[in-house]
């Protein structure tokens, strides 16, 4: 395979990992609004090129990106109220009744009144808010996706939010459901209506980024929920029983850090289906991804050389097993079909040889993890082993912990390792030199949290704890940070390691 695909369209850059979730926000969760054009303002400021945001597609039980209802919609929360109040949908009391004063994210309240405020834009863009004629060709355009996933949340709203396998036969089959879509042709009108506005809204922020020279980096999780749009779309695409039940679900073996491994419960692809239609549902996918982000990280891609699953009730990863993947075959079709698509592959976890020959095959820049580097004499994940600049450096994700916590608790042959590979700047906190070890790399591209950058703690900025169900998805940034101390020192970093944008 040809491999252009390791060119971004730009050489040895910095990025920032921010989810749209943490910018800050008066609406209690991070918007396309104010906020983050401030945020693409401080990139710019900070000569920073990319803006890597997390899954933007809705969330469900558990607040996970990575466990969406909908594989290609937007997420609602998202959609910024004071857009709406400009364009006359929302009033001032509407606005004032829906500010949340908190430092973090509170998913169930935001689902109990964020709805509500959207229904009453809705209402008021029917009567004379909203351009048909765009309205009419989004629908048109999207209509694959947006049809069934407008009648899925009518449905999911029409049975107090249930799973789908819970419903009655005649709307549990996609085929029969769509036989009554007319019954529910209001309630299907606002779920159109709210992909239209949040593309809308992230169309106009992606251009303002690209107006500063600002790229955005998207991720797409391996995995869809099994209560989610595309199963219910599709089920022959997933290994299901004849009661749509998942017969293996999705996980990680036993390890060091986790003794029953990770039981994620996601049903696996029926990969010969797939792969016999040309991986047309992922080729869908991809496409829809494009049209969102300038570069696509694909999660867990170790799961497309060869993926764990796990039998369906079991309680832990440990009676898992593994099996092989299409591999090269499913991203020899979308090179083909995409052949100036920029893809970042997320290869961390158990790598096997299958994988990093996957990796080479492909052509995609792989990860390059720092809070892995300092276990081995001579990891992989230690700058100076790296040989060849394709690949994406970061000195933590959000899996992982905060870097400031990180080196407070790095103990033993690895804090020595760490003492020793990674040299110290006069007054600069360790933090901040294992930041610099990252951007000082041959990597073409690094990209560090921006509670990194700030310095934060476990407590304060954690993002995810991977096997920890709940407390997760709910950090936010404070929007005091675009201090003057803060924005000289990533510049002057980025600008001391070559990383600057001109």
């Amino acid at each position: 395979m040809s491999k252009t695909l390791k060119n971004f369209g730009f050489t040895h850059k910095s990025g920032i990992l921010m989810p749209v979730s943490a910018l800050p926000c008066a609406y209690g969760i991070g918007s396309f609004g104010k906020g983050a054009y401030d945020f693409v303002d401080f990139l710019a400021q900070t000569k920073t090129k990319c803006w890597q945001v997390l899954p933007l597609n809705p969330t469900s039980y558990g607040d996970s990106p990575y466990q969406s209802p909908a594989a290609i919609a937007g997420n609602p929360y998202f959609i910024d109220l004071d857009i709406l109040a400009d364009k006359k949908l929302l009033t001032k009391e509407e606005l004032k009744a829906n500010k949340i004063k908190s430092d973090r994210v509170d998913y169930g309240r935001l689902f109990s009144t964020r709805y509500i405020a959207l229904r009453a834009a809705y209402a008021k863009a029917l009567k004379y808010g909203t351009d048909r004629s765009a309205f009419s060709s989004f629908v048109k355009k999207n209509a694959y996706w947006i049809e069934d996933y407008a009648l899925f949340m009518a449905l999911k709203e029409h049975y107090g939010y249930r799973a789908w396998t819970e419903w009655s036969d005649e709307h549990k089959d996609i085929n029969q459901a769509r036989l009554c879509k007319d019954k529910f042709a209001d309630e299907c009108g606002f779920w159109k209506w709210i992909q239209f506005e949040f593309d809308a809204q992230w169309q106009k922020l992606v251009k303002y980024a690209h107006s500063k020279g600002i790229l955005i980096i998207g991720d797409m999780p391996i995995y869809v929920a099994h209560d989610s749009m595309d199963v219910w779309q599709a089920p022959e695409q997933f290994l299901l029983d004849e009661k749509f039940n998942p017969t293996v679900v999705a996980g990680c073996p036993p390890d060091g850090f986790s003794p029953d491994g990770q039981l994620w419960g996601n049903p696996i692809y029926n990969w010969k289906l797939m792969e016999q239609d040309g991986f047309e549902w992922w080729c869908r996918r991809v496409n829809a991804s494009f049209r969102l982000y300038d570069i696509l990280r694909i999660d867990h891609f170790r799961g497309f050389a060869g993926y764990y699953n796990i039998p369906f009730g079991d309680t832990t990863a440990r009676g898992g097993k593994w099996d092989s993947a299409p591999g090269i075959k499913l991203f020899r079709t979308i090179k083909e079909k995409f052949p100036k698509a920029k893809i970042i592959a997320e290869d961390l976890g158990f790598i096997t040889d299958d994988v990093r020959e996957l990796l080479e095959d492909s052509g995609f820049p792989g990860m390059k993890m720092l809070q892995f580097a300092f276990f081995d004499d001579d990891s992989e994940y230690l700058p100076r082993t790296y040989t060849t600049s394709n690949c994406v450096v970061y000195p933590g994700s959000h899996d992982a912990d905060c870097v400031r916590s990180w080196c407070r608790e790095l103990q033993g042959e690895a804090r020595a390792r760490f003492n020793k590979e990674c040299p110290h700047r006069k007054g600069q906190s360790r933090a901040y030199d294992l930041i610099e070890l990252a951007m000082s790399s041959c990597a073409n591209l690094a990209v560090v949290p921006i509670q990194d950058y700030l310095e934060l703690t476990n407590e304060q900025g954690r993002m995810n704890t991977p096997s920890v169900a709940q407390g997760n998805w709910n950090y936010r940034l404070s929007p005091r940070y675009r201090t003057e101390t803060l924005t000289k020192k990533i510049t002057d970093l980025t600008v001391r390691t070559k990383r600057a944008t001109k």
